[in-house]
């Protein structure tokens, strides 16, 4: 039988990751695919809002505590894992075009997405994040607003590890996914959580 971590010790439970920017340590990160997604939330009709997720993110976090400003994100989103609550919708966002047309949003085989940062603002435990994110064969500078929402590490595998979580929101149309504008809106806002784990 295998122990339990520390984290199901008797006593006092705590939370192994804490919003303390003392215990992050400079190094290269990779993000946890199993503990990170980027959620996205358009109008429906103008009734009301509807929400997807994009699972299994990768990318890697260069970070050093002493020099925040030259900090470095790359992370690729998979668009083909897309899911929604609607098995209809699901299939809608990535099914072929008709006949042989453009597909209304991503299509069957769509490329995976990606963001690279050009330029980290920090202050506290909030940071400013600009890059470029690559969407549809797209590329456009996009800026998100981070805030850093846990650090320590992980009683499972050992890793340090350090949580962000950030959002923004961008217009589709930008990216040349156009169908359905103005029933399906062209804004659409984007909720990132990622956990990173130094290597």
């Amino acid at each position: 039988m295998l122990a339990a971590p520390a984290i199901f010790a008797q006593g006092a439970p705590q939370a192994p990751g804490q919003q303390d920017a003392s215990r992050v340590t400079a190094g290269t990160y990779t993000a946890d695919p199993g503990h990170s997604l980027i959620a996205f939330e358009v109008n429906h009709f103008g009734f009301n809002d509807y929400y997807g997720i994009f699972g299994d993110v990768a990318g890697s976090l260069e970070i050093d505590p002493a020099n925040l400003y030259a900090a470095k994100v790359d992370v690729t989103i998979p668009v083909a894992s897309v899911t929604t609550a609607s098995k209809g919708l699901t299939d809608h966002l990535l099914r072929a075009g008709k006949d042989g047309g453009k597909p209304d949003f991503f299509g069957p085989a769509p490329a995976a997405a990606r963001f690279v940062s050009t330029a980290v603002k920090a202050e506290g435990m909030m940071a400013t994040i600009t890059g470029d994110l690559t969407l549809n064969g797209v590329t456009r500078p996009v800026t998100f607003q981070a805030e850093f929402t846990g650090a320590g590490v992980n009683p499972f595998n050992k890793k340090e590890t350090i949580g962000f979580e950030a959002e923004t929101e961008i217009k589709r149309s930008d990216f040349g996914v156009n169908y359905g504008i103005p029933f399906v809106s062209d804004e659409v806002e984007l909720d990132i959580s990622v956990a990173f784990e130094k290597q």
